[in-house]
């Protein structure tokens, strides 16, 4: 089985549906029967490497809320990710622009190690606060997940792999996606957003 999945790293649904998937390949037994490819997204191209304010203060001015109401909804966030296992820390997060991470992806995936690298990226960005926009950040989750570091730097300092990503997300446009995660099984069946485990079983064993 293949299975395509469009996400952000930034995307806090994405971690949380992606662990989901997972919950659902082992409860399924089709862990070690199914290839995964991850496709590129940007949630917000035009995002900056680095912000004065919270992610509080980010969602509250976005979505025209208070800072208590921003607050409340991201908590309902980090309970999700813990009811699968994960550990969000919004207090500490460093929002950022996600363009580099996704270029150095395709390095990754080209190495084999773009699951792992996926993983890693996620982690620092949600549970360990670290800017992923930054190339000391992202050359060592490289070097962490067993890729180069040199190359990655060399990769991170030109502007390879960027058509790369473009292609990713143009793909996903033509396909009507406009948010994520969205998953796509054998190219036919497809879930979109961190749905209940259940339904990722449901959707897997009627391709089985």
């Amino acid at each position: 089985m293949k299975i395509e999945i469009w996400s952000d790293y930034s995307c806090p649904f994405c971690y949380i549906g992606e662990r989901k998937l997972a919950l659902a390949l082992e409860k399924t037994g089709m862990k070690e029967a199914v290839e995964i490819v991850f496709h590129s997204f940007e949630l917000d191209p035009n995002a900056k490497k680095s912000y004065d304010e919270s992610i509080y203060q980010l969602i509250a001015k976005k979505y025209g809320m208070s800072m208590e109401q921003a607050i409340a909804a991201n908590n309902n966030i980090i309970n999700a990710a813990k009811a699968v296992g994960l550990a969000f820390n919004f207090d500490k997060l460093q929002p950022t622009n996600t363009f580099d991470a996704h270029r150095l992806s395709h390095y990754a995936k080209d190495q084999g190690k773009l699951k792992a690298y996926t993983e890693a990226v996620m982690k620092s960005y949600f549970t360990d606060s670290l800017n992923i926009s930054d190339f000391g950040v992202l050359t060592a989750i490289a070097g962490e997940v067993g890729l180069d570091r040199a190359e990655a730097l060399r990769i991170l300092e030109s502007s390879a792999f960027t058509d790369e990503v473009r292609q990713d997300e143009d793909n996903a446009h033509s396909r009507q996606i406009n948010g994520v995660p969205y998953f796509l099984f054998n190219g036919k069946e497809s879930i979109s957003g961190a749905q209940a485990v259940d339904t990722f079983v449901a959707v897997i064993e009627g391709l089985k």
